[in-house]
């Protein structure tokens, strides 16, 4: 048994969260992944520079053309949009209207005919919905900050003295108010009543008026402060599960996600009543930590103990967003780790999400704007970005990490995203099947089952995949997989690869229904995934 296995017996899983969750059916998750989007940076229509909602309109058969039957796009079936409320920033989370499209991205009727078209491939549009804080500007900010008697004034926290560095002082008079991120960004009030209920109705809003199907909810566990915490207060689960049920109330089939950057630990408090999903910030790091680190160790514990605690579909794996170094960058710009990554991120249990230009492996660091910079979708000035100038500087690498140079290249990091997220859609085991892992003779070997025990007596002849990664830089020999306990039922399983590649040795198990020795491949290459479909 390998070391991984071995410290994964140490782990306690948490209980079940969510037995008194019953979550109205939402079937275009199962299988599903989404794929997150900065408008600004996607494709620009008009030529100026910006990018907008027409020209992701334009760009939807990249993302999902609707045909099912088809493997030129990638498959998502939703898309989050960051922030495309009206705001004084380039990056929207500083909203000064909640009900207007930023003017740099078209207006409301764009969106309404970007959302037609969504929904006519099958794509469901989640926006960003920013609860947390407002802009400085926004007009019930101006109006509280130059008036005391301002019915607004009780949507801000004031103070007539500092009270630590998230505290910003007044430009119109001696006080402080209260802003958790900077100056520009007052957090509201949620001690307010009339706040939450803004809230509901900008939410209601998009869904009704705008034909969103959901919300990403930014920064939620600063929502409220109490009691000298700042982030993860009993008063944002209360705030979050009044919310949250509004809108299951009026609106059903929309679904939320909730940003918790935080431990898995910590985000397990935030079921079972509150969002509908959050994303996994612990599962990403450990993904990258084994990619980069060449060894297995303990990086499938924080899945394991999501699995255990919460359904598939509320929970979200994913790479990198928005706030952090792209993949390639934190793995030294190196394809074949990428590759890597690719593969563990979308053969996992959840609903994993895909950011912009990590399929094509753009790179991209700190400073922020430099992690939200225009798509490379040509060999071609401004790499077909735009006909104008971009409004940020392109990468460096955009005339080789780019749509058209990956689209004909069958080894591509392109092909392997489009590969795998069609996979998942097609493979019950993938969509849905549990995750068992597997020991390995090898500390840089990743391998484990997914398996689909949905049917009657799945457990003899349930779907399965086989996903084995060698996640070091030398070819490894001979290497034996074993499971400690049953995970199949008796008999032989012959593998069908599914990433191409060699197929694999018959497995052959007994009654016990454990793996036992089983050495698929007689070579296992350097930095390489194999998937494998077990069929009796």
């Amino acid at each position: 048994m390998s070391r991984a296995l071995a410290a994964l017996g140490a782990i306690v899983l948490a209980g079940p969260v969510w037995s008194t969750w019953r979550p109205a059916p939402r079937d275009w998750r199962t299988g599903a992944v989404c794929y997150e989007v900065f408008v600004r940076s996607f494709y620009d229509s008009d030529g100026d520079g910006i990018g907008d909602l027409n020209g992701l309109r334009q760009k939807l058969d990249y993302i999902n053309d609707g045909d099912p039957r088809t493997r030129a796009d990638l498959g998502a079936r939703c898309v989050w949009l960051m922030p495309v409320a009206e705001s004084p920033s380039y990056h929207g989370y500083d909203v000064t209207d909640y009900y207007r499209v930023d003017s740099d991205y078209g207006t409301n009727d764009d969106f309404k005919r970007l959302a037609v078209e969504a929904h006519r491939r099958g794509i469901r549009l989640l926006v960003d919905l920013v609860l947390n804080h407002v802009s400085s500007e926004h007009p019930f900010f101006q109006e509280a900050l130059r008036d005391p008697a301002s019915p607004y004034r009780a949507w801000f926290r004031w103070s007539d003295t500092s009270r630590g560095q998230n505290w910003h002082r007044s430009p119109v008079r001696d006080e402080y108010y209260y802003g958790f991120f900077w100056s520009g960004m007052p957090d509201l009030n949620y001690e307010t009543p009339a706040v939450l209920d803004e809230a509901k109705s900008i939410a209601r809003f998009w869904i009704e008026e705008m034909g969103a199907d959901g919300f990403r909810l930014d920064a939620v566990r600063h929502l409220v402060e109490e009691g000298g915490l700042v982030a993860n207060a009993p008063g944002t689960h209360r705030v979050l599960r009044e919310f949250g049920a509004y809108l299951r109330r009026v609106a059903p089939s929309a679904f939320t996600i909730g940003e918790v950057w935080d431990s898995t630990g910590v985000l397990l408090r935030y079921y079972p009543d509150q969002l509908d999903a959050y994303f996994a910030f612990e599962v990403s790091d450990a993904i990258l930590e084994a990619v980069r680190g060449g060894a297995a160790g303990a990086w499938v514990a924080p899945v394991l103990r999501l699995q255990e605690a919460v359904p598939a579909e509320r929970w979200a794996p994913f790479l990198r967003n928005h706030d952090q170094p792209r993949t390639l960058t934190v793995l030294g710009g190196d394809v074949a780790r990428a590759k890597l990554a690719a593969t563990l991120l979308l053969t996992l249990p959840g609903l994993p999400f895909v950011y912009y230009g990590e399929e094509i492996g753009m790179t991209g660091d700190k400073p922020d704007p430099r992690l939200r910079t225009p798509m490379h979708w040509r060999r071609a000035p401004a790499a077909g970005f735009t006909r104008g100038t971009p409004w940020a500087p392109l990468q460096p690498d955009s005339f080789t990490a780019n749509v058209e140079a990956q689209e004909t290249e069958p080894g591509s990091l392109l092909h392997r995203y489009r590969r795998l997220i069609h996979l998942r859609a097609e493979h019950a085991a993938l969509a849905s099947g549990e995750l068992v892992p597997l020991g390995a003779t090898a500390d840089a070997v990743a391998a484990y089952l997914r398996i689909d025990r949905s049917g009657e007596g799945a457990g003899a002849g349930a779907p399965a995949v086989l996903v084995i990664t060698n996640l070091g830089a030398v070819e490894l020999e001979g290497v034996a997989l074993s499971s400690p306990h049953r995970v199949l039922g008796p008999g032989r399983y012959v593998p069908r690869a599914l990433l191409g590649g060699p197929e694999a040795a018959e497995l052959r198990v007994g009654p016990d229904g454990r793996i036992r020795g089983y050495v698929p491949l007689p070579r296992l290459a350097p930095l390489e995934a194999y998937v494998f479909q077990l069929g009796q």
